[in-house]
């Protein structure tokens, strides 16, 4: 695999994303994902998982830079993969932490998002979903998502001004769990993990599909309109204009 990492310990698959500096997520990123979470679901060795990312950053989102350049076949099919990936994330019976050592915004976040359990490190770092301000359609699966955790009032109002937030403010909001120095961050992530694993797994793994019964029917219930939608305001010369100016600004700052 050239962008995620994986290794068991004590029956914990320990998946890190690895992809350059930011762990931005393209089309090559989320199929080794999809392809890490399946394997993972079905080998019975394996109780549980850890999603982390590296310092500074558990993902900063989707490639903007690289996903401009889709034509339209691929960015279909990337925005295809992206929702279905959500849709089995969420519906993956085996416990899930997250262990944020870093920025969390947008596509990463929804990724936090899916896990039954968010660690982060103090730091100045933000975490939620800025998609509206970047120009992209959020889709009805993804706010079913983040009032899961949040609540619709919050979920609405953050959604609708890109509202990203600090550690801090993110533990008072219920979008994280816990807030921890970063060298405890792993330690924390692995102490809560073996907690939900040292439970009956049918029990537990039945349960989670239980309270999350509605949320992975309405993750799952993405519509070829909603899809259109999507699509149709990504090619729109406002949206386009946005993406161009973000690009602009992420270049500068790499040179």
């Amino acid at each position: 695999m050239n962008h995620i990492t994986l290794s068991i310990d004590e029956h914990m698959a320990l998946v890190g994303l690895n992809r350059g500096r930011s762990n931005a997520i393209n089309a090559g990123m989320l199929q080794e994902l999809t392809v890490v979470l399946q394997s993972i679901e079905n080998d019975a060795n394996i109780a549980g998982m850890i999603l982390h990312g590296k310092e500074g950053f558990f993902s900063a989102g989707l490639d903007l830079i690289e996903l401009y350049n889709y034509n339209e076949d691929e960015i279909k099919r990337f925005w295809e993969t992206f929702l279905d990936f959500t849709k089995s994330f969420v519906a993956f019976k085996k416990p899930a932490v997250a262990a944020i050592e870093g920025h969390c915004p947008a596509g990463g976040c929804i990724l936090a998002l899916c896990c039954d359990y968010r660690i982060m490190a103090k730091g100045e770092y933000i975490i939620g979903l800025n998609e509206i301000p970047v120009g992209i359609i959020v889709p009805d699966s993804i706010f079913y998502l983040y009032s899961f955790w949040l609540g619709k009032a919050n979920a609405y109002r953050y959604l609708l001004e890109g509202k990203l937030l600090a550690p801090e403010d993110a533990l008072e909001t219920g979008l994280i769990d816990e807030l921890v120095e970063a060298s405890a961050l792993r330690r924390k992530a692995e102490k809560q993990l073996k907690t939900y694993m040292s439970l009956d797994a049918h029990t537990w793994q039945q349960s989670k599909l239980n309270f999350r019964k509605e949320l992975i029917s309405q993750v799952g219930n993405i519509s070829s309109t909603t899809l259109e939608t999507i699509l149709t305001q990504w090619w729109s010369p406002s949206t386009r204009s946005i993406l161009k100016t973000i690009i602009q600004n992420l270049q500068g700052k790499t040179h």
